[in-house]
Formats: C-alpha cells, sequence, structure tokens
C-alpha cells in the first residue's frame, strides 16, 4: 500500500498544526540558532499534542454520543459546551487570564462530558433489546 493511499486530509490538518506551533516559536524567539530550531520544534509537537488530544477528545465524544443513538443537537449532547463556555467566560472575567480561562473551560467540559457519556452508556445499556 502506498503512502499516498494510506494518508488521510487529518494528517494534512496534524503536519498544519506543528508548522504552525514551531514556526509561531521560530517567530518569537527572532534568532535561528540550533537551540531555537530545537526549541521551535519541540513547541511544535506540543502543539501538536495539545490539538489532537483535545480535538480528538472532542470527536470521541460526539461519535460516542451518536452511537449511543443520541444526535448532535440534543440540548443533553450540547451541555457540556454550554457549561465550559459560561464557566470559561466567568473564570475569564475573574481571573483576567485567557490562558486560566480555557484551562478551566476544558477540565469543565472534560467533567460534563464524562456525566454525560456516563449517563448515556446506562441508559443504552439498560434499554430493552425490543424498544
Amino acid at each position: 500500500m502506498s503512502l499516498q493511499t494510506r494518508l488521510r486530509p487529518w494528517h494534512a490538518v496534524l503536519v498544519a498544526v506543528f508548522l504552525v506551533g514551531t514556526g509561531l516559536s521560530l517567530f518569537r524567539a527572532g534568532d535561528y540558532a540550533f537551540a531555537d530550531w530545537f526549541e521551535a520544534v519541540v513547541s511544535g509537537l506540543l502543539a501538536l499534542l495539545v490539538f489532537q488530544f483535545t480535538v480528538g477528545n472532542l470527536w470521541g465524544y460526539a461519535v460516542e454520543y451518536y452511537n449511543a443513538g443520541g444526535e448532535w443537537t440534543d440540548p443533553v449532547f450540547l451541555a457540556p459546551f454550554a457549561v465550559a463556555t459560561l464557566v470559561g467566560i466567568a473564570v475569564g472575567v475573574w481571573s483576567e487570564s485567557l490562558a486560566t480561562a480555557a484551562w478551566g473551560a476544558f477540565w469543565v467540559f472534560v467533567v460534563a462530558a464524562g456525566v454525560v457519556a456516563a449517563g448515556a452508556w446506562f441508559v443504552v445499556g439498560y434499554r430493552r433489546p425490543d424498544a
């Protein structure tokens, strides 16, 4: 199987995230010494890791909810996004830090999505087979 048939558009997105993370790090450094390149590559890999973890988990949450019989427009599915957004705004106003707001919103989303996922798993697990 050739490499062209194994690559997907997702891989192009991952390469783009890596290049943007690396480029931004180099731009901030302002110098192009070996140490700066090394740090930029590590920063690009970290950006890639954070992106893949975050987007991958969001996609996994959406797919699992849909596979359990839900729709992506269900209020129950959208609740973790709404709660995380509200908490992120509140934390951002309180702390005046975008990073703190994003971190708080992320963890609130994780907990809320976990509650929704456990609830969906419970409902699907105890649904009558003929229902």
